[in-house]
C-alpha cells in the first residue's frame, strides 16, 4: 500500500516536472527521460510517452516534429493553458510544502 501511495505521489511530481521545463524551453521524450533520472524518478519510454501524448491532448503541451539526423523527433513545450495549470500547481505545492514542513 505505502508503495502505490508514493507511486501516485511520483506521478503527480512527473507532471509538475515536465511542465516546469515545458515552460521554459522545447525538450524532447529522451532529454525528459534523463532529466528525470538526475531527480530519481527511473520512468522508461512506454511510460513517458503516453504522459506527454495526453498531455498534449489535454491541451497542456504543444508538439512539434523535427528531423534528427534522418529520424523524426518529437518536442514538446507548454500551451497557455499548460503554463496556467503550472501557476496553480506551485501555489498549492507551496502551500502544501510551507504546512507540512
Amino acid at each position: 500500500m505505502k508503495d502505490q501511495i508514493i507511486r501516485k505521489i511520483f506521478n503527480g511530481l512527473i507532471y509538475i516536472h515536465i511542465l516546469h521545463h515545458g515552460n521554459k524551453e522545447w525538450f524532447y521524450g529522451s532529454w525528459m527521460i534523463d532529466e528525470l533520472k538526475e531527480h530519481g524518478y527511473n520512468i522508461s519510454p512506454g511510460t513517458l510517452y503516453p504522459i506527454l501524448k495526453a498531455m498534449v491532448e489535454e491541451d497542456l503541451l504543444y508538439k512539434k516534429e523535427k528531423n534528427v539526423n534522418g529520424k523524426i523527433r518529437k518536442y514538446y513545450t507548454n500551451t497557455e493553458k499548460g503554463n496556467l495549470l503550472l501557476l496553480d500547481l506551485k501555489k498549492n505545492l507551496k502551500e502544501l510544502v510551507d504546512e507540512v514542513l
